[in-house]
């Protein structure tokens, strides 16, 4: 993979698609199913907003810092990144945590593929599970380039689809006292809306360092990687701020379903709820593009790039075998776990700032 970097680090990539890239790596089945919003803001009521708040602060912040140890470090994974911010025995529980995490996103997104198929359109979970384990694949074969485009063209339809149905839910379905009410009655993720913002992106930037730590070499300037890293983390607050409305405007049918969008889609026509699954599939797309691709940008390390294409290949067959478990049982275990691991992560990056600042200059 360092040959491909290399060759493309002569500022190529704007500023648009290093945002695109960040907000691509972090949505997928979780993020643009609700879900996840539903868990760690809606059910917090109106504080759930000052959740959002906190983790949009926490993305561009992390996300920049990821970003300037990326170029500094001419990154071609994750672990060059929590080696330096962490030492090397935290970087080494981090690493193990963030390989885990990549691998097990993989096969979440290619289960919830899975099961979206067969919940929207009657077919086989196997063929949506074999489709998501394919495409992945052979994206992340085309190398950094590839992952990088095919993350940044789904994107500007990603934030469109999910604003085009808050609109909807706030002209013709506006909030109320009661929806709010029902909201704070019901669990979230964790104890406190503080807690589920740093959580939240804690457990997100833990996926996106192994794309955003490469992505940092091929930035031109430091003003290329601020404003990608400030417009990233806007657009996932705008995302997830559309979605918090949606949910929490149609609580009462959000809390019965797995797939809150999709059912709240339904309800604007039948036609909408099919484009909007078939959106939502494209984004389960790019958080499994980013997983696998960190996953294998590991193993380099150990391997080389002689065997990268059999290390795809078995990787992609190694999560098409574990998502049989099921995309619900995966998420709701794995993601808060890894959550609260990120923490170290957090800490390492801020310890950078603190006695590292100099080396990050130019």
């Amino acid at each position: 993979m360092k040959h491909v970097v290399k060759r493309d680090q002569e500022g190529q990539i704007g500023i648009f698609k290093i945002a695109a890239t960040y907000i691509g790596t972090v949505v997928g089945a979780g993020f643009a199913s609700g879900q996840e919003v539903l868990q760690f803001f809606s059910s917090y009521g109106l504080n759930g907003v000052w959740g959002i708040a906190l983790a949009v602060v926490l993305f561009f912040f992390f996300g920049y810092t990821i970003l300037l140890l990326g170029k500094k470090l001419n990154a071609d994974s994750h672990v060059q990144v929590v080696r330096f911010s962490n030492g090397k025995i935290f970087g080494t529980i981090i690493d193990l945590i963030i390989t885990f995490f990549l691998f097990g996103v993989l096969s979440a997104m290619i289960a919830g593929t899975g099961a979206i198929v067969a919940e929207q359109f009657g077919i086989s979970p196997f063929f949506g599970t074999l489709l998501m384990t394919i495409l992945p694949l052979l994206t992340v074969m085309s190398g950094i380039t590839g992952v990088i485009n095919s993350i940044s063209y789904i994107v500007p339809i990603l934030l469109l689809s999910v604003l085009s149905i808050c609109i909807y839910s706030i002209v013709i379905n506006p909030l109320t006292v009661d929806e709010i009410e029902l909201a704070r009655e019901q669990d979230g993720a964790t104890p406190f809306w503080i807690v589920s913002g740093i959580n939240y992106a804690s457990y997100n930037l833990v996926m996106a360092v192994s794309v955003l730590g490469p992505l940092g070499t091929k930035g031109k300037d430091r003003r290329s990687l601020f404003l990608g890293a400030l417009f990233g983390a806007l657009g996932l607050g705008i995302g997830i701020l559309a979605i918090y409305y949606s949910v929490l405007t149609n609580i009462e049918e959000a809390v019965t379903v797995e797939i809150p969008m999709v059912t709240i889609a339904g309800n604007i026509g039948r036609i909408i709820q099919i484009i909007f699954s078939v959106v939502l599939i494209a984004e389960v797309y790019t958080t499994a593009v980013g997983g696998l691709y960190g996953f294998v940008s590991r193993t380099d390390d150990f391997t080389g790039e002689k065997y990268r294409k059999m290390i795809i290949i078995g990787t992609s067959i190694g999560a098409f075998l574990l998502a049989q478990i099921g995309f619900s049982k995966m998420v709701k275990i794995m993601f808060p776990l890894v959550g609260y691991g990120g923490f170290l992560l957090f800490i390492g990056l801020i310890y950078v700032w603190l006695f590292k600042r100099d080396e990050l200059r130019e």
